[in-house]
């Protein structure tokens, strides 16, 4: 990745924007994948005056937006399918369902949030799509999460300039942290729903 980074910085400025707005997009789709770097990187450059910061930031928003609807779509189309096919049969349908019922009541919070969210991108809006969540309202609330991250991005690499690899560090340190709470929080839930299942079979009765 490092190589790759470095290189970009002797390529014309069309193909950086590319790359930004690609990689936004794939990171959307195949997590974990170091998009957020990328993008720090790209500030940077943009203090050098080698990209401008503006189309920088639109074009890594853009790139981040189409990838959630990919994943929405995926979800819209293909989700009940998996479920009902059984394909996730070490996670309960019933399981499935709550987590459903409950993205329907929370999941545009969760949507504004995504961005922050790293590791989980994919998943949310996976379920955003499944949950058959406002298309219109979940791709506003996707964007607007996209723009406000991608800022404090950019504006970051823009201000630390050639000493861009400390925030990619602590970006590394931070997506661990959220992505271990985010996956113990999810064990706790479902340990919990399998305990509450357990408890309400009914008792076989003595003979």
């Amino acid at each position: 990745m490092e190589e790759f980074i470095q290189s970009l910085a002797g390529l014309n400025p069309g193909w950086i924007y590319l790359a930004v707005a690609g990689i936004a997009y794939i990171e959307n789709i195949f997590p974990p994948f170091p998009s957020d770097v990328i993008v720090v990187f790209a500030g940077s450059l943009a203090g050098l005056g080698t990209v401008d910061f503006t189309t920088a930031l639109l074009l890594a928003t853009a790139g981040s937006t189409l990838g959630f609807i990919t994943m929405y779509k995926i979800g819209d189309w293909f989700g009940d399918h998996i479920l009902e096919t059984g394909k996730l049969r070490f996670i309960p349908r019933e399981s499935v369902h709550k987590v459903e019922g409950w993205f329907r009541k929370y999941g545009y919070f969760v949507v504004i949030a995504n961005r922050f969210l790293a590791g989980t991108r994919a998943v949310v809006s996976f379920f955003a799509g499944m949950s058959e969540l406002s298309l219109p309202l979940s791709v506003l609330l996707s964007f607007v999460s996209a723009l406000i991250w991608n800022f404090i991005l950019l504006s970051t690499g823009r201000a630390v300039g050639e000493n861009w690899r400390q925030i990619g560090g602590y970006l590394e340190t931070y997506s661990t942290i959220v992505t271990s709470l985010i996956a113990l929080t999810a064990i706790i839930l479902l340990v919990r729903l399998f305990l509450k299942r357990s408890n309400n079979k009914p008792q076989e009765s003595p003979h």
